[in-house]
């Protein structure tokens, strides 16, 4: 080469020249690969972005799916995540009942109040529950009352007038009434085996003649009755002023006794005499007349 022989380079070697014109041309062409610094910000950038391996792995995705995310407009990821949630929405969604005591209705908070109340004045007038009770000097007296609104007794008296009657208007009506009173047992038995509403706490299971459906409480068997049979006595019978008021007086009396004496809660009573009223309504249009008996016994016979 022409500068190998260059006066101002004598003592130079001429390989050693050309192997640095080499070296230096290498440089240059890897300066032009290398990018510029500012490319190498942006990288840097797009590298800080990128998730950790440790929140990939959190989030159970690669890479790939977590920039195709990112990428994804804000209105259908709102929709993402709303389709996971019906996905997972069962194993994550409280038992109904607690959705039922978390939000309740009006009507259910007017139930649990009115039933708190029932318990409570239950709970205050049960004063002849037990002998040691505020009033247990009056729980034998009570008791004489509910024995006077027990099934058993007006059944029996029922069948003894209609034996003794003379007259066949008497024994119409001491049918009918026969009639009435097991009826009222049929259907408070009824209500009580599908209520299923257990008896209040302070009472003393001491009552005469129960039976299986008496363990329950809601309605009281004896308002019931005792509501039907005044309303009975006080329509076909003929009765002088005081009496009539004696009749109602023991109504009432024999509810009371029941609430006294812990049998039953204010609101078993109240609805038994509410079911007891109609039931005379029931009676009077199924009221059977002594001809239609006498022709269902012809055809009995």
């Amino acid at each position: 080469m022409w500068f190998c022989c260059a006066p101002s380079l004598p003592n130079v070697p001429c390989a050693w020249l050309e192997q640095e014109a080499q070296t230096g041309l290498r440089y240059s062409e890897r300066q032009q690969d290398m990018p510029s610094p500012k490319a190498k910000n942006n990288a840097g950038r797009a590298l800080n972005r990128t998730p950790s391996p440790h929140l990939l792995q959190r989030q159970g995705s690669d890479p790939t799916s977590a920039r195709l995310r990112a990428s994804e407009s804000p209105t259908r990821r709102r929709g993402s995540g709303s389709a996971s949630a019906s996905a997972t929405g069962p194993q994550q969604q409280l038992p109904e009942e607690d959705c039922m005591r978390l939000n309740p209705s009006f009507a259910g908070i007017a139930l649990r109040s009115l039933l708190a109340i029932d318990l409570w004045m239950s709970k205050r007038l049960g004063v002849c529950a037990e002998e040691d009770s505020s009033w247990g000097s009056v729980r034998p007296l009570m008791k004489i009352i509910e024995i006077s609104g027990h099934g058993i007794p007006w059944i029996a008296g029922t069948l003894y007038c209609m034996w003794k009657s003379d007259s066949a208007a008497g024994q119409e009506i001491m049918l009918n009434l026969l009639l009435a009173l097991l009826l009222d047992v049929v259907l408070v038995g009824i209500v009580k085996a599908l209520v299923r509403r257990r008896r209040p706490s302070h009472n003393r299971m001491d009552m005469f003649a129960t039976f299986s459906v008496d363990r329950y409480s809601f309605p009281s068997g004896h308002a019931t009755r005792a509501a039907m049979g005044a309303r009975f006595l006080l329509t076909h019978l003929v009765l002088a002023a005081p009496v009539r008021v004696l009749v109602l007086l023991w109504a009432v009396l024999v509810g009371l006794s029941r609430v006294m004496l812990g049998r039953h809660n204010v609101t078993d009573v109240a609805f038994g005499f509410f079911m007891g009223y109609f039931q005379y309504s029931l009676v009077e249009a199924l009221w059977v007349s002594t001809a239609s008996l006498q022709k269902l016994l012809r055809v009995l016979g």
